[in-house]
């Protein structure tokens, strides 16, 4: 397996590899920053050295999870990072994305609040409310309340990031929004859209920033997520919904 394969593999699997190569999909046979990145959250979910490396332990996994894939052992595509225990029934009609304001590791107040949390690494954390406590037919008590005024029928996505960071001048604060966390998001929400069958429009897949001018629900000042760390030349609420629906779009 080449480079290139191994990008083909990993896009198969439910990965966005970006845009780069003659079918914009990030097949080049260029092993960059992207693709680095994403074999590295593709080795920590089967326990590798997160190295971003092609190294032959990688290529087996790689072979064997598309083995897996093809012969239908495996769930296809971006649904294969979540176990099906995180994704009870439920009535659900969108997902909304937030940072948690805190430091990269997830803590119990955050797992109080959200159903899936994204560490710095890209490592998910269970959030500890069901998915089915938010169902669109009523919360039931001990919900995971990430929205105000806006929980059923609503998961709520965290990354753990954003410690004192300060909207403008923009400061990402202690603990910024890494690359890889990012990088993680979109296969998680493809993952949910799957399971509970949501169409990808900026009023079922968005951020919490996007929330008041796109639903009408009034917040609480929220600006998550109107900036990358990473990349500080994406600016605004619409700019990164934008990308992050259409990195989601491209897995479905």
């Amino acid at each position: 397996m080449d480079k290139r394969e191994a990008q083909a593999a990993l896009l198969s699997l439910g990965y966005d590899m970006g845009e780069t190569g003659p079918k914009k999909d990030g097949v080049d046979g260029d092993w960059g920053k992207t693709s680095k990145t994403v074999c590295a959250i593709f080795q920590r979910g089967r326990g590798l050295a997160a190295m971003g490396e092609l190294t032959p332990a990688t290529i087996k996994a790689l072979l064997a999870a598309v083995a897996a894939k093809n012969d239908g052992a495996g769930q296809p595509g971006a649904g294969a990072q979540l176990p099906s225990d995180w994704l009870p029934p439920a009535r659900i009609s969108r997902v909304i994305v937030h940072w948690t304001a805190g430091n990269h590791r997830a803590s119990q107040l955050d797992r109080s609040h959200y159903h899936i949390l994204i560490e710095y690494d890209a490592k998910l954390i269970r959030g500890i409310p069901s998915i089915a406590m938010n169902d669109a037919g009523g919360v039931s008590p001990g919900y995971a309340a990430h929205t105000l005024n806006c929980n059923t029928g609503s998961i709520g996505v965290s990354l753990c990031c954003m410690a004192g960071a300060i909207e403008s001048p923009f400061n990402p604060g202690k603990a910024p929004m890494t690359r890889e966390q990012w990088a993680a998001l979109p296969p998680v929400i493809a993952a949910l859209c799957r399971r509970y069958d949501i169409p990808v429009t900026p009023r079922t897949v968005l951020s919490h920033a996007e929330v008041q001018g796109t639903l009408g629900i009034k917040q609480r000042q929220k600006w998550d997520v109107s900036r990358l760390a990473f990349d500080p030349i994406v600016i605004g609420a619409a700019a990164c919904g934008s990308l992050m629906r259409a990195a989601v779009s491209r897995l479905l």
